[in-house]
């Protein structure tokens, strides 16, 4: 098969129809054998009864998952993932602002120019400036600069991937807008863009709140410090420990020294424990010691981890 679409979904029942007609002229224009796999994640309207109408109507190129309750874009994807059977395997979302006609050319992308992976950018978009084109270019820009992946739109729905891509990494809480990283991460670094067309919203609104960016930043911040010390914590608890315990140490033993030498020459001295100097160097101490101890947890349970030799073979011979 030549191309898998994969769409998830929430409350998106009037645009499912115009989305599979779109879809459809634009395969059978290119020739090219296909499936559409929707997943519905939870939706309270009428969206699983129209993919179930256009499953029966068309069995050979609809599959249907369908959630007792919403989990998120992530987990739909995951799902829809693990369904596709597709050489090419592209990303939509349901709401009909990513066109379909974008597809044939990523594809051409992908077999032609040898990418792993083309992302769509949304390079003029018709979204509140304030509520999402500002906030997306500074999230972006943070992306761009911790993941070293020259993306202009890393959230951009609209994506293709080759097959192997999306059967060795795993997308799991709200790693969807990383997906990208987690490629790169997998050994999947030959990444593409492509300049796609945004539509205005047809029918209804947004389903992302304001909370996304916050935690946005948040799974960026555990990405980057997994793919650096994910297979080694030690190497990054035990570094930070033993300077924090080293430093407290030394700082008892000048606190020491100081009263010793004061208590030599005769000279009234504060009490070691009237000196704020003497907190902080504990404080650094017991610090250091969780650190370090942390991070020597992680290790045997790293260690012991099933995954622990999980690579990715590319080829034998």
């Amino acid at each position: 098969m030549d191309i898998s679409i994969v769409i998830p979904l929430y409350n998106e029942a009037e645009s499912l129809n115009d989305l599979f007609e779109w879809i459809q002229r634009v395969m059978t224009e290119q020739q090219l054998s296909y499936e559409v796999i929707f997943v519905n994640d939870g939706s309270t309207d009428a969206s699983w009864q129209v993919i179930s109408e256009l499953q029966a109507s068309h069995p050979e190129i609809v599959k249907g998952i369908k959630f007792r309750r919403n989990y998120g874009k992530s987990p739909a994807l995951y799902c829809g993932f693990k369904k596709a059977e597709g050489d090419i395997v592209v990303t939509m979302d349901a709401d009909l602002q990513d066109s379909p006609e974008e597809i044939p050319e990523m594809r051409r992308m992908i077999l032609e120019e040898g990418y792993d992976l083309v992302s769509g950018w949304k390079k003029k978009r018709y979204d509140s400036k304030l509520a999402k084109n500002i906030p997306s270019k500074l999230f972006n820009a943070t992306a761009r600069k911790i993941t070293g992946i020259k993306l202009h739109d890393m959230n951009c729905g609209l994506k293709a991937y080759r097959r192997e891509v999306i059967k060795n990494i795993e997308v799991y809480g709200e790693m969807h807008r990383y997906i990208p990283y987690l490629a790169k991460n997998a050994g999947f670094d030959h990444i593409g863009e492509k300049v796609v067309h945004h539509q205005k919203r047809k029918f209804g609104r947004s389903k992302f709140g304001a909370s996304r960016f916050i935690h946005g930043y948040l799974d960026l911040l555990s990405l980057w410090f997994l793919s650096k010390f994910g297979k080694q914590p030690m190497y990054f608890f035990g570094l930070v420990g033993s300077l924090l315990f080293l430093l407290g140490f030394i700082a008892v033993i000048v606190i020491g020294a100081m009263k010793l030498s004061a208590l030599h020459k005769g000279v009234p001295a504060p009490l070691v424990t009237d000196m704020p100097y003497f907190y902080l160097a504990l404080t650094c101490i017991l610090l250091g010691t969780q650190l370090f101890l942390s991070g020597f947890i992680a290790e045997m349970i790293s260690r012991n981890a099933p995954e622990r030799n999980n690579y990715i073979i590319e080829k034998e011979i």
